[in-house]
């Protein structure tokens, strides 16, 4: 029984999606939500946004589909995303309209995840230290950790959304990994608006894949985010070790990303808020790859990470007290060698050399 729910939501999502996503288009043009080409940017021509709408009312479509197949708190659990989920969309379409200021923007987030936290009470609970007791967290402490979480990732969503297809995808492949992790844990909740959520994404990415017919936005990058923010909170309340990186494993590409900018900018003494080219995504436009090869690299890495996420979560605590330090040394000097900090101030790689050189000569 639970198996046709989850493929009903998910083939409900994507039908709206494929349907809904023209419209919207249409809609876009119409409004005059448009994105027109700049230094930053890699598109040539004035391309439609507000794609997010798409995915958004797919979402709505197939959950009033199935919320009667939901038990109360179910239904709790999902109405808190949707009503959050609701205030991020409506934020991100005025900014794909009118372009909001980033203060305010960062307010409609913040009321987003109070919505979620606060009012439908879906925060991390307790945390258990490795090889120790675990320990329920303080409201004073569980609230504004968990709103920080919701924002930081839908926030970093929105960063990597800068080629065609590239969000959604790794999106996609985010929510796939969470859905099976849901699927080994049993828990129904999340994998139905995992489903939905996925159906949603893999029907706008058909017009979004490059050539892309129209952009997500901030509409769609936010509200991305968003869920796979509170989804993650809905799957791994309990902050143990494992449970806390899974998570982290699970967005690697834009939370590395994220934080690799904010490193970035410090060590270039640039304002963090202050955009720039050099993320994972440009950086890799700029080693020779073409567009759609630099997408399919950084799905390639999102799914690698994903398989990590799903590894990690079944092997002993002492495994992955060894591989998460291996994981994030590699994925420092990948950052370095393909300059995401600097083309030139590359000091872990530079150590390795010198160690080489040193090893030689001691021969």
């Amino acid at each position: 029984m639970n198996e046709l729910l989850y493929g009903f939501a998910f083939v409900a999502a994507l039908i709206v999606a494929l349907v809904m996503t023209p419209l919207v288009k249409r809609f876009a043009i119409w409004v005059g939500a448009v994105d027109a080409p700049n230094h930053r940017k890699v598109h040539t021509r004035i391309m439609p946004r507000l794609g997010g709408l798409a995915i958004y009312l797919a979402f709505i479509a197939a959950f009033m589909m199935i919320i009667p197949a939901l038990d109360s708190y179910h239904a709790n659990a999902a109405w808190g995303l949707l009503i959050g989920g609701s205030i991020i969309v409506l934020v991100g379409a005025l900014d794909d309209r009118f372009e909001l200021s980033p203060k305010l923007k960062l307010l409609g987030q913040i009321a987003a995840a109070v919505v979620v936290v606060v009012v439908f009470d879906l925060k991390v609970e307790f945390v258990k230290i490795p090889f120790g007791e675990s320990t329920t967290l303080g409201e004073w402490i569980s609230i504004p950790l968990t709103i920080i979480w919701i924002v930081g990732v839908t926030n970093a969503i929105n960063l990597i959304d800068g080629l065609d297809g590239l969000a959604a995808g790794v999106s996609a492949i985010a929510t796939t990994t969470t859905l099976i992790m849901a699927i080994m844990m049993g828990n129904v909740t999340v994998i139905v608006l995992c489903a939905i959520l996925l159906g949603s994404i893999l029907g706008f990415l058909v017009y979004n894949f490059h050539p892309a017919k129209i952009f997500m936005g901030d509409s769609g990058a936010l509200f991305l985010g968003f869920a796979l923010a509170t989804l993650s909170i809905l799957g791994f309340k309990q902050t143990t070790l494992v449970s806390f990186v899974v998570p982290l494993l699970i967005l690697g590409v834009p939370l590395s990303d994220t934080f690799f900018a904010i490193i970035r900018r410090i060590l270039n003494r640039t304002p963090i808020s202050v955009a720039d080219k050099s993320h994972l995504h440009h950086c890799l436009l700029q080693a020779g790859f073409s567009h759609r090869s630099t997408v399919l690299i950084i799905y390639g890495i999102a799914s690698l990470f994903g398989v990590c996420a799903i590894v990690l979560s079944q092997v002993a605590l002492w495994v992955a007290l060894v591989a998460i330090p291996l994981l994030l040394l590699a994925l420092h000097i990948g950052a370095e060698a393909i300059g995401i900090f600097s083309q030139t101030r590359k000091p872990m790689i530079n150590w390795f050399k010198k160690l080489r050189t040193h090893s030689r000569m001691m021969k």
